[in-house]
């Protein structure tokens, strides 16, 4: 059988390890499935405590571009939408939120969040990371911090991004892991609202059953043999854990069953929505439940908030009606589960909008004042925390800072919020960064 790799002879006899894994070895197994897979490996330093913590995995709900925080979370007089009551005394949310304002007890909203960066790439950088934009540095977001402390679980990605952003945008680089390394990447899936939705390496083509791709994995440990005896390396004894993790990954039924949306009803899916913003949240709760530890549920990349004109017609007729939808059976679902206890759900975009409309009916961007909810996970909910001015304009009680979330977020989860990570050039850098670079404290009156 070795004689049909003598075409990979190489100039003087030299074999590379490549060309004998070439031989016999499955196209849907790259690189990139290895690449979290090391994160195992690291898990020894990672010096997570999750004493005491009741989470054990956070859901982010990205609602990319940005949404109105007086038409949502923080009615005022200047928008269009009057507020309405909630099952909670006391608190009122945006008329276009009737299911949400049914379960606004599973939910904790902070009306006074201020940010930086007055465009999406710099916005987007701040708040996934909580450091501004520095084009000599590159910063760790969130979802790697997450996966880094806690590590992975049940042999499940870690982190996780449903969907990929399709096009090229820059955006998606600020959710990765940085200096951390490969091993805090977040896997990146395509739509799963898709009807031919399936996800790359972790598929069996119809042809090849599992008994047949242990056949392979067992010749080409036979082929690897051969290579070991011609070269050692001191890399082979962790590059052969990294290798196994994604084997395992591939034949494990777990992990395959994990992503695998026909395990769930008609019903469920259609409760969650048919669209990429349902279908995403839905996969996010499987993921978790599966063991991943941080999910970005990121359907709306397509139907952005960015909502630069007609403002009130974008929240009412394309953008509210499924975050609306959706989020209400995330939180129910994961409620009937027992998951919200140990889920932290955080629902935010980069920035807010101007409490004013521009000449096209639009709002443009404003970090200055702004929303986000979030719940489960052992947070108290049924609040709010902070206030905004009457437009919602400025924040004129409790300012709350990126780094203020993520350090409640980190103690939900049981992770120190006051760590601080060494750069490759010497650099202390904050996990939870707050204003003028203080470090981000938990909200005591969620947590």
């Amino acid at each position: 059988m070795l004689k049909q790799i003598g075409c990979l002879r190489k100039p003087q006899g030299y074999w590379s390890r490549r060309d004998f894994i070439r031989v016999g070895s499955l196209g849907f197994l790259g690189a990139h499935l290895t690449q979290y897979l090391r994160l195992e490996a690291a898990l020894k330093t990672a010096g997570a405590d999750l004493s005491g913590a009741k989470a054990k995995a956070c859901i982010l709900v990205w609602l990319e571009g940005g949404p109105s925080q007086i038409d949502t979370w923080d009615p005022k007089t200047n928008s269009s939408f009057r507020p309405i009551s909630t099952n909670v005394d006391g608190i009122q949310i945006s008329e276009l939120l009737p299911r949400l304002a049914k379960r606004m007890d599973k939910l904790a909203l902070v009306r006074s969040i201020k940010s930086f960066g007055n465009d999406h790439p710099q916005a987007v950088h701040y708040s996934i990371t909580g450091h501004r934009h520095n084009p000599a540095m590159e910063f760790p977001s969130l979802g790697s911090i997450v996966a880094k402390e806690m590590g992975s679980s049940n042999g499940l990605p870690p982190y996780v991004i449903v969907p990929r952003w399709e096009r090229n945008r820059q955006y998606q680089d600020f959710f990765r892991s940085a200096f951390l390394g490969p091993d805090y990447m977040p896997m990146t899936i395509p739509d799963p609202a898709k009807e031919d939705f399936h996800v790359p390496n972790l598929t069996l083509p119809k042809s090849l059953s599992p008994a047949v791709l242990e056949n392979r994995r067992l010749f080409l440990d036979s082929v690897d043999r051969v290579y070991r005896h011609r070269v050692e390396s001191l890399k082979h004894s962790s590059m052969d854990a990294f290798m196994d993790k994604a084997w395992q990954m591939i034949l494990a039924p777990q992990v395959r069953n994990a992503f695998d949306l026909s395990k769930e009803s008609e019903k469920t899916r259609d409760t969650y929505g048919r669209d990429s913003v349902g279908q995403s949240m839905l996969l996010a709760r499987r993921l978790v439940e599966a063991g991943s530890r941080f999910v970005t549920a990121a359907g709306f990349h397509g139907n952005s908030w960015d909502t630069h004109s007609k403002n009130d017609e974008g929240h009412r007729d394309r953008l509210t009606p499924p975050l609306d939808r959706s989020l209400s059976a995330l939180i129910d679902d994961l409620n009937e589960r027992g998951l919200y206890d140990s889920t932290v759900v955080l629902v935010m975009g980069e920035f807010g909008r101007t409490p004013h409309r521009n000449p096209a009916l639009g709002r443009d961007h404003w970090p200055q004042c702004w929303s986000i909810a979030l719940g489960g996970g052992g947070l108290q909910t049924g609040t709010v925390v902070g206030r905004s001015d009457d437009r919602g304009a400025y924040v004129v009680d409790r300012e709350v800072s990126i780094g203020d979330i993520f350090a409640t977020v980190y103690k939900a989860l049981g992770i120190d919020w006051h760590k601080e990570y060494m750069t490759p050039v010497g650099r202390p850098l904050k996990i939870a960064n707050g204003l003028d670079d203080l470090t981000g404290v938990p909200l005591p009156e969620l947590i």
